[in-house]
């Protein structure tokens, strides 16, 4: 069982109050995000919370002046970094299957629960949409590959452009596009080439969001649609073995391990592979899609948030 040190706890609860009294809220639940929830934290990994939180008046939705949508806050002196959602957004975020609010209803670690979320998290399980949260995490695992691992130029126009190879007796890069490759002179001032930081984390953070598109891909086109565990090694150990072969497992385990003993951020190149972290664009809508959770369903799982704040 995921835990966390009482001293991070009272820390965690002394913050939330400070939330609720500044910004007119009350928390309906808060929970451990990232590294700690999904058991890839070292001894100096940072917190991270997750909450929804209640405006105290409700009026506020029809006033002109809108209420926040989202609160954040960070406090660098014990390493806690603080996320919230108000209800409303919440919501509207499982309706799309968002994998951050499914993911905050799954999360072992809970520093408030004034709501029960266990019906709710059973229900989205039941009902998410496979092809929105296969984007999401194909998403994760492209943009992070080619902003931390993929060795790049950037136009003056702020555009990624991965470098394939480094042609030095041409004096020249050849690089990716959309429909192809080309070659940008070394010399071409409208590009720049940047450093990336290929670290244990940062390879992690990939193998671990390309996986999970892939398996429920995989399991998807198996008629089962398989929801990853949140815990990745529960997921490389139970999970993983149906999918992927073993020295993907065991590459992917590796560098859990290494986060897991304070390794994160060591350089270690491309761990996770171009191909592998770039999972296809293209999948059977006929296979993956369908509709969602139901609109009044999740309204009526909303009015037991509120009424949990009340």
């Amino acid at each position: 069982m995921a835990t966390v040190p009482n001293r991070v706890r009272e820390a965690v609860d002394d913050l939330l109050d400070v939330i609720e009294r500044e910004h007119g809220v009350s928390i309906a639940l808060a929970v451990a995000r990232g590294s700690h929830a999904w058991g890839a934290a070292s001894p100096a990994s940072d917190y991270d919370v997750g909450f929804v939180f209640v405006p105290e008046d409700l009026r506020c939705y029809a006033h002109l002046e809108e209420p926040p949508t989202a609160i954040h806050d960070e406090a660098e002196s014990n390493g806690i970094e603080l996320q919230g959602w108000d209800v409303r957004t919440f919501a509207q975020l499982l309706a799309d299957s968002n994998d951050g609010a499914i993911d905050l209803l799954r999360s072992p670690i809970r520093y408030r629960s004034a709501y029960d979320p266990t019906e709710l998290a059973e229900y989205i399980e039941r009902t998410y949409n496979p092809m929105d949260l296969y984007h999401a995490w194909r998403g994760i695992a492209t943009s992070n590959y080619r902003k931390y691992i993929s060795h790049h130029l950037v136009a003056t126009d702020d555009e990624l452009v991965p470098i394939l190879e480094v042609l030095e007796a041409e004096g020249a890069y050849l690089v990716e596009t959309d429909d192809g490759t080309k070659r940008i002179p070394v010399d071409d001032e409208r590009f720049t080439e940047t450093q990336t930081k290929p670290t244990v984390k940062r390879n992690l953070t990939i193998c671990r969001a390309a996986m999970s598109a892939r398996y429920l891909r995989a399991t998807g086109e198996r008629s089962e649609h398989d929801l990853p565990a949140l815990e990745f090694g529960t997921f490389l150990t139970e999970q993983a073995p149906a999918v992927f072969e073993t020295d993907r497992i065991e590459r992917a385990r590796e560098l859990l391990e290494r986060k897991r003993a304070g390794e994160g951020a060591v350089e270690i190149g491309d761990a996770v592979g171009r191909k592998f972290a770039h999972p296809p664009r293209e999948i059977d809508p006929g296979i993956h899609a369908r509709e969602g959770p139901d609109a009044a369903t999740l309204d009526e799982f909303v009015d037991e948030l509120i009424a949990a704040t009340e």
